[in-house]
């Protein structure tokens, strides 16, 4: 009875996640096409994550984060809340300039910028199998590429940035998740907060005074005005979605549930929005979507054969405590069941795209 409770609210958090990062990415492109201000759109994206967040987080108390050094928090955070303000602008200025279905599909080359940044970075190789799961990933992107009728090629400079981006992030966040046993909620949370004190005055150089003469707001357009803020709004929910799912299942399965919500966008944005699109630029990024899945399967099996241990000993690793600049945090507490830490060698960590 509990294991089908646990299934059925597995699926619908999954459903619900799908429809609001499938909406949040229409809703972002009609935004854009009238509004072409990625950064303002960014601004706003990260105002929604710093408002609702804390009392949210309070209500279902969520583990508040340990106090860091000046120098950890110099160190780590404060790049970490660069690289999602850059990430976060140069995905809206793809989606802005190409279809959305275009550039999830660029998007799904995360798992190369993730293997070549993590060999450079923290010197980890991969086996065979691991390299050779990406290349449907890369064929599917060149296919995709080469047969997109939208094509722009800022559009795919901005996609690739971003995805390097997120890569970084997740590779950098990771690593705080693991040394100071910071709920990965709240690292969102500070990071979301961080990058709009930093932005914020970059936001009024840049973009506020053309956002204030522009007719939307200039003229109160309440359309444009109303899906900012529901573009917002959908953004943090599909973040606490996300990481809800991840907090509950294993890591393969949110690796092969993200790959699906990242084809159910693609298929949402192209019957919406209605771009053209041809059989062979389809063929591509069905071919770039099931490399994602070939990768993570791939991921996942040389995780577990690196990292096999009896099961009484895993056991031990999940109960022992985090220990951060002299304070104890034990796995788990007692965590809502939703929002419970998550696995910390799960390949996902602040990523939402």
């Amino acid at each position: 009875m509990v294991q089908k409770r646990n299934t059925l609210l597995i699926l619908t958090l999954c459903i619900l996640w799908y429809i609001c990062s499938s909406t949040n990415n229409v809703i972002g492109k009609l935004v854009l096409s009238e509004f072409p201000f990625p950064m303002t759109v960014t601004i706003v994206q990260l105002l929604s994550i710093t408002i609702y967040s804390g009392p949210f987080f309070n209500l279902f108390n969520i583990r508040k984060y340990t106090d860091m050094s000046w120098k950890y928090y110099l160190t780590f955070i404060v790049p970490l809340a660069f690289g999602k303000f850059l990430s976060s602008v140069t995905s809206h200025f793809s989606i802005w300039k190409v279809p959305v279905s275009y550039a999830h599909t660029v998007k799904a080359t995360m798992p190369l910028f993730t293997v070549v940044l993590s060999r450079i970075i923290m010197k980890e190789k991969q086996t065979t199998t691991v390299y050779l799961s990406l290349l449907p990933i890369i064929v599917g992107v060149l296919i995709a590429t080469l047969t997109e009728i939208s094509f722009d090629m800022i559009g795919l400079i901005s996609a690739l940035i971003s995805t390097c981006g997120f890569s970084l992030q997740n590779i950098f966040s990771k690593k705080v998740l693991k040394e100071t046993g910071i709920h990965h909620l709240r690292l969102l949370h500070i990071l979301g907060r961080l990058a709009l004190i930093l932005f914020f005055p970059l936001w009024i150089y840049y973009d506020m005074f053309n956002v204030l003469s522009h007719t939307a707001i200039a003229n109160l357009d309440y359309k444009v005005i109303s899906l900012l803020f529901t573009d917002g709004v959908l953004n943090w929910l599909q973040n606490i979605l996300a990481f809800s799912v991840l907090s509950l299942v294993q890591p393969l399965s949110y690796a092969v549930a993200s790959a699906s919500k990242r084809i159910f966008v693609i298929a949402i944005s192209l019957f919406i929005l209605g771009n053209p699109v041809t059989w062979l630029n389809i063929i591509g990024m069905l071919m770039a979507i099931i490399g994602v899945l070939c990768y993570n399967r791939a991921k996942y099996f040389a995780r577990v054969h690196k990292t096999s241990l009896p099961s009484y000993e895993n056991d031990k690793i999940y109960q022992t405590p985090l220990i951060s600049n002299g304070k104890h945090y034990q796995n788990g507490g007692n965590q809502n069941l939703l929002f419970k830490q998550s696995n910390l060698t799960s390949t996902s960590s602040m990523l939402v795209m």
